[in-house]
């Protein structure tokens, strides 16, 4: 799959270290390793240089997103040396989003005008719910009192760009506990809205606790109606859903407050993942490192002096695989069929795996039009509202066998 020559690079920074752990993450994240902190961050920046030196050229960047985890229990200190060591190693423009994850518990005042003036510009806070029921099932630290002030403080603070994380679907939530979280979170006016269906994902003390009874199952019908009725009220209140679980304002210049890093992803264009477990999308090559905090640093101590494999292997890495056309492709329809405005450019695909769309897809195509679930768009396709709640099922036609 060719990507355009020159698209910059996104940078997706993994910070595996929490409070505790949410009984529905199944994400890369460990409770208790406060003292690793200055060591995690010595590998991370070992990481940078090395990406630096053995990259083909100076890499453009244009997006930065500190995930996890949870991001906001790093110092300040931590992350002056990470950003200094970024600027470093990479061409950052001038306009670049930086983004950081963080827990509203976690947060102050002082901590956010330092982190604003340090160059962060996009906060991302993990609200979830606000009926203290809703925060206690997923195990937040955090109350909704604890989010109104972050806010608050973050505006104070001087940013501009504030996404709110929500989660809908809970066992045992009734559509009214959904709708008081929405709607408390368009009173906190934030220019971009996350909202995701909680899913049971294997292994998680919340998937043991509905198999045991503990707690009741997923209602996939009410998840449903919860979706639709989100779309609706975000619509009304003035967001763009831009993507199937995204949606966002419009500046007063007319500017959409959409996740450019996120749009990186969904965009299959290029982006290096670093840090413990971290994903990549790098030259043609899918990439992930290892997963233990522990065996990351200890991998980054002693590194070797020349790379065993060209760019972009690293010492971090324990998978790089370049797909085949075939997957390349399918990857390709169900990442840009997520952007619901966008959709899929035939041109565009024509131009990156030399096929005709169209022709190739042409079963498929007139199966999901028939059943409602895309719709044409000039030059392309998107899904259609329905399609959005069954997107699986559209993904899957798109998908090798």
């Amino acid at each position: 799959m060719q990507s355009k020559p020159d698209v910059p690079y996104s940078v997706y920074i993994h910070i595996p270290f929490c409070v505790q752990r949410c009984p529905y993450c199944d994400f890369n994240a460990y409770a208790g390793l406060d003292a690793l902190f200055d060591a995690y961050v010595r590998a991370l920046i070992a990481e940078i240089r090395w990406v630096a030196v053995h990259a083909p050229a100076r890499l453009r960047v244009h997006t930065v997103y500190f995930g996890g985890g949870t991001p906001s229990l790093l110092p300040p200190r931590a992350y002056e040396a990470l950003l200094l060591a970024l600027r470093d190693a990479f061409a950052l423009a001038e306009d670049v989003e930086i983004t950081l994850e963080a827990n509203p518990g976690t947060l102050d005042l002082a901590r956010l005008r330092t982190l604003r003036a340090l160059g962060f510009n996009r906060l991302s806070l993990g609200m979830q719910a606000v009926h203290p029921d809703d925060l206690r099932l997923l195990g937040r630290i955090h109350t909704f009192p604890d989010v109104i002030r972050a806010v608050a403080w973050a505006r104070r603070a001087g940013w501009a760009n504030v996404n709110l994380d929500l989660m809908y679907g809970l066992p045992g939530q009734p559509m009214s506990r959904w709708q008081a979280t929405l709607q408390w979170a368009l009173r906190l006016a934030p220019e971009h809205i996350s909202a995701y269906a909680l899913t049971l994902e294997h292994g998680t003390p919340m998937a043991a606790w509905v198999a045991r009874g503990l707690v009741p199952p997923i209602d996939d019908d009410l998840a449903a109606d919860m979706y639709e009725w989100t779309m609706d009220a975000l619509a009304e209140a003035g967001f763009v859903q831009y993507e199937i679980s995204n949606w966002a304002r419009r500046s007063t210049q007319g500017q959409l407050w959409a996740s450019r890093h996120n749009l990186q992803y969904w965009r299959s264009d290029p982006y290096l993942g670093l840090g413990a477990g971290a994903h990549g999308w790098v030259a043609g090559y899918r990439t992930v490192n290892v997963r233990s905090p522990h065996a990351y640093i200890a991998r980054w101590q002693q590194p070797p002096s020349e790379p065993p494999r060209p760019f972009p292997w690293t010492p971090s890495l324990v998978h790089m695989h370049r797909p085949s056309p075939t997957e390349a492709l399918g990857e390709y329809m169900m990442m840009r069929l997520r952007l619901t405005q966008e959709g899929v450019s035939w041109a565009e695909v024509r131009r990156r795996f030399g096929i005709e769309p169209e022709r190739a897809f042409a079963d498929a195509l007139t199966r999901l039009h028939g059943w409602g679930l895309i719709e044409p768009i000039p030059g392309g396709i998107r899904l259609s509202r329905r399609g959005r709640l069954l997107a699986n099922w559209v993904f899957e036609a798109f998908l090798p066998e």
